[in-house]
């Protein structure tokens, strides 16, 4: 099924052509106007809507007038800053070739700077009549009431000469901390300030980061990232953010005062200026291995609908269905030049317009893909290691996902560094008392020369840590000998099966003073344990204080207090030990060897 372009547009607004070349992609506002550019392959026709400032009224509709080497283009005068707009792409519905397209379902600009409103899960949003579950029968139902919109950005801020840090590797403490989770109880953040990026960097905050010592927070995804409909619905909702949808946009729902655009990008931008003048990196938690958007039979909002064949992985068997190596239903094409190029403008746009210091590529494995397989050599790794910008920040690789071969710890090239679980899992064990693991901690101790010694690879190629957002916190590891996920509603079966961990003879919190000092013996020499090993550390925010998920180790759903740090149980005496062993490690550069 094809459906043609609108053409009742008014008489009053029209494209013309901007008095120099552009070649963005997005919306780029040039002064007097602001130039519109999007990528598809397969479509015949995209037209640009324009909204009410509120966002509930299309004002617009017009077809961008030209088409070059599958970017289309227009250029509208007067169109500002603070504008609000969405697209709709018409071709071929045709879900058996792969093709997905529907007009009637208005689209983010993949590389929309900001959004506004916010998303109401409705079955309009599918390309298909969700009634039958049929995805070859077309919906005719216009989404735009309950889709969020792209918005023009203001470019206009003042860095006050903010520059990267550029730590060295071998000076480096990583902080792993979501924005809600580190900030919503803490008592000294201002209450208006919580769950934001203002709070992220108040100075309570800083203040605490600096006692600590570390060198750079890494921030969970902090990109435009949705709420499962199915978590919706059980209440819950999307708390840790593996969800992205807007890989230019920072996540509204982390802006003082709610979601008022165009506001999103500044703040976010002071977050990292205080950052920095307090000599911390900014490391970001990126997702370009998929999208919200499911699989075959999930909702039109952006990619789908703009260019399905183009933009994800289908089943080589049958287009019709998505090819799945993350879990998520889908998986990002980067191999494709368009699609590999949007997820390097994207890194540049946070790099050089929003000033990150760094990524940490969630199941990196993925990217690597290419249709033999994994390979350390191919075409996003040489992309990434050629381009002036990218190479010179810090690039941390989560090296696995759930295909096949997907397990590649050691197996990133330089100067990719790699969350090493190795580390985590015989620190765990070897600590908890398990027999024949001298060797392998060694190994750990000295920066898993196995796995990274090799291809010019230094010790500092490993991110070692003893826990992670996923997973046991510290606390948890020597608290319980069994998940309690319950909260989660999937029957207690998600998460991490096999936690390495050990409850000393009570399940839980305990009024036990003997096991209450075991447990802090064993932190303690877990924390050192990481401090001196050669490699990279990374702390996960609130091991440092003590804090417990009270053994849930998969919080992804918890935006509450069992997601969120618990300050007021904080236990100061054993962040004074994390402080002093942060301490410890600068003192001696031979822990830090690169």
């Amino acid at each position: 099924m094809t459906q043609g372009p609108a053409t009742d547009h008014p008489a009053d607004i029209a494209f013309s052509r901007p008095e120099r070349m552009i070649h963005e992609l997005g919306a780029e506002y040039t002064g007097e106007g602001t130039h519109f550019g999007v990528f598809s392959e397969n479509a015949e026709a995209i037209e640009l809507c324009l909204f009410s400032e509120d966002g509930t009224e299309e004002t617009a509709r017009l077809e961008l007038p030209s088409r070059e080497g599958s970017i289309f283009s227009g250029y509208l005068p007067g169109v500002k800053p603070g504008q609000l707009y969405g697209l709709r792409a018409h071709g071929p519905y045709d879900p058996a070739s792969g093709h997905r397209f529907n007009p009637n379902k208005l689209l983010l600009d993949p590389y929309a700077r900001e959004v506004s409103g916010a998303m109401q899960w409705d079955d309009a949003l599918w390309g298909y009549d969700l009634t039958t579950g049929d995805d070859t029968t077309f919906d005719a139902r216009d989404s735009a009431p309950f889709m969020v919109k792209s918005v023009v950005q203001d470019p206009d801020f003042d860095w006050e000469g903010d520059k990267s840090l550029s730590r060295p590797w071998t000076e480096t403490v990583i902080y792993e901390a979501h924005v809600r989770g580190l900030t919503m109880t803490h008592p000294d953040v201002p209450e208006a300030l919580r769950g934001t990026y203002e709070g992220m960097a108040s100075e309570p905050i800083l203040d605490h980061l600096r006692k600590l010592g570390v060198s750079a927070i890494e921030l969970l995804p902090s990109q435009f990232f949705l709420d499962d409909r199915m978590l919706l619905d059980k209440g819950l909702s999307n708390y840790w953010g593996y969800q992205t949808l807007g890989f230019f946009a920072p996540e509204p729902r982390f802006l003082r005062g709610g979601d008022v655009a165009p506001r999103a990008i500044r703040q976010f931008k002071d977050m990292v200026k205080r950052f920095h003048k307090a000599g911390i990196e900014v490391i970001m938690d990126v997702v370009y291995n998929h999208t919200a958007e499911g699989s075959e039979k999930g909702p039109t909002l952006s990619f789908r609908g703009l260019d399905n064949a183009a933009y994800y992985m289908l089943s080589p068997e049958n287009p019709r269905f998505s090819f799945d190596n993350t879990g998520t239903g889908n998986t990002l094409a980067v191999a494709h030049p368009m699609v590999m190029r949007m997820v390097l403008d994207s890194l540049r746009y946070w790099v050089q317009v929003m000033h990150v210091d760094g990524f940490r590529f969630d199941l990196a494995s993925t990217l690597g893909r290419e249709e033999a397989g994994f390979d350390r050599e191919g075409g996003f790794f040489d992309a990434i290691r050629q381009d002036p910008i990218l190479a010179g920040v810090k690039l941390i690789a989560e090296p696995w996902d759930i295909g096949m071969g997907g397990y590649q710890v050691g197996g990133f090239p330089h100067p990719f560094r790699e969350w090493n679980d190795k580390f985590r899992d015989d620190t765990r064990a070897f600590w908890r008392g398990d027999e024949g693991l001298v060797g392998d901690i060694a190994q750990r101790l000295i920066g898993s020369p196995v796995q990274f010694n090799h291809s010019d690879r230094g010790a500092t190629s490993s991110i070692n840590f003893l826990a992670a957002h996923d997973g046991f916190t510290l606390m948890d590891t020597v608290s319980f000998n069994d998940r309690h996920n319950e909260a989660n509603g999937e029957g207690g079966a998600d998460g991490h099966d096999n936690n390495l961990s050990d409850n000393m003879g009570a399940e839980g919190a305990t009024d036990d003073e003997a096991i209450t000092a075991a447990r802090a013996r064993r932190r303690r020499a877990m924390v050192a344990t990481l401090m001196v090993s050669q490699g990279v550390p990374m702390l996960l925010s609130g091991d440092e204080i003590g804090n417990s998920q009270h053994g849930n180790n998969n919080v992804y759903c918890q935006d509450n207090e069992l997601g969120w740090l618990d300050w007021e149980s904080r236990d100061d005496d054993f962040l004074d030990f994390c402080s002093r062993m942060i301490a410890l490690r600068r003192q001696y550069p031979a822990r830090r060897t690169s």
